[in-house]
């Protein structure tokens, strides 16, 4: 299983687990924010490499 599909597998997992605890549009805000602000509190060269990184395997 490659790391993106199992980041998709543990963001289904999270959503399913929070959505009845904390409601549905409070659970997507945390399923969608989490990463977002992951993404921004990279450096901008962090943030050059990830991007490089990801183009990279689409063009396999």
């Amino acid at each position: 299983m490659s790391n993106g599909a199992k980041v998709a597998v543990a963001g289904v997992v999270a959503a399913v687990v929070l959505w009845p605890l904390i409601g549905f549009w409070w659970a997507l805000l945390v399923v969608i924010g989490v990463p977002v602000a992951g993404y921004l509190l990279l450096d901008p060269s962090q943030r050059r490499r990830l991007r490089r990184i990801n183009r990279k395997e689409i063009g396999r």
